[in-house]
């Protein structure tokens, strides 16, 4: 038996009994770009987007104590925070902190890369060895840094190894005159992102035509300054800026290191530190929290731009 189609050519009839063949399921695409997005779109409202328009709300209120406040201060939370010595002090603090900490982790990350990137032999063991403390925590690197390294007696790591040499007991966490502290912060971060930043600028140099390099010792360059100086780093330009960006809104965003290396100490805060102490200390002042917490926000913003427009981030080649 058969049937004719429309074009009048006969074709078998399917056999009686035999299952018809299913059409594939069809699913709109904006069905599928919720069902994979949804779930985190809606942990990013509630976790993220909730809690900041909340503390904007927070900002203009007398909150103490409380977090649902009902009497109204207008701008007063931002002025108590701006002539807060202690608040100030930390945006200070945080100046010191990024001074040190965003120049030497992109000259070690720079460094670690090009020597990675060098290697003939096990690249792929040292690349693993270099990124493994990323995934240290922050704060289980701080305690080993202050209980068996830094901390203070004879018997720790550092003053274990300058004793050899006739150097006396240093206290590196409990004084700020010298404030060896900064040795002690600074070191651990190094250790813990440096391994990051190291990835991101070995990914850039892999993708370096090796045409260029060519081109450059035919002109006479030097197989090591020269060559890196007029080819390697105009080619790094782009990463080293994105490097630099999130160098600095990660030290704005200091607390971890800071909080479990120094304690309750007065001296030393960044301002996450600070309003940390500021909305959760004896007067639980979220109000001025809040205040404090959105003048950061819009100072970090502020240096971004400024920074990303300096370096000029985001503009093509023939921009610059």
């Amino acid at each position: 038996m058969s049937t004719t189609t429309a074009r009048g050519a006969a074709r078998p009839a399917p056999a009686k009994g035999s299952p018809r063949p299913r059409r594939p399921l069809r699913t709109s695409s904006t069905f599928n770009f919720w069902l994979f997005t949804g779930p985190f779109l809606l942990g990013l409202l509630i976790f993220v987007y909730v809690p900041i328009l909340w503390s904007a709300w927070l900002s203009f209120f007398e909150a103490r104590f409380t977090v649902t406040p009902s009497v109204f201060t207008g701008f007063e939370n931002y002025r108590v925070m701006l002539t807060d010595d202690q608040f100030m002090g930390s945006l200070g603090t945080f100046t010191v902190f990024a001074a040190l900490i965003v120049p030497t982790t992109w000259a070690l990350s720079l460094a670690l890369a090009l020597a990675v990137n060098r290697l003939r032999f096990m690249r792929a063991f040292f690349r693993s060895v270099f990124f493994l403390p990323t995934a240290v925590s922050y704060v289980a690197a701080s305690l080993i840094w202050k209980m068996s390294i830094f901390n203070g007696v004879r018997f720790g790591l550092a003053n274990t190894v300058l004793g050899m040499f006739g150097v006396d007991n240093t206290a590196w966490l409990a004084d700020p005159n010298p404030p060896w502290y900064w040795l002690v912060i600074v070191t651990v971060r190094l250790w813990l992102q440096a391994g990051f930043y190291m990835i991101l600028f070995l990914a850039a140099l892999q993708n370096i035509p090796r045409e260029l390099y060519e081109a450059a010792a035919i002109d006479g360059a030097g197989p090591s300054w020269q060559t890196f100086r007029y080819v390697t780093l105009p080619q790094l330009r782009a990463t080293s800026t994105a490097v630099i960006l999130l160098l600095l809104v990660a030290a704005y965003q200091a607390f971890d290191e800071f909080f479990n290396l120094l304690n309750k100490t007065t001296w030393g805060r960044p301002p996450l530190v600070e309003l940390y102490y500021k909305a959760l200390g004896d007067n639980q002042d979220y109000g001025a929290g809040s205040a404090g917490a959105l003048i950061l926000t819009l100072l970090i913003c502020l240096v971004t731009l400024l920074q990303g427009r300096f370096m000029g981030f985001g503009r093509g080649e023939d921009a610059r």
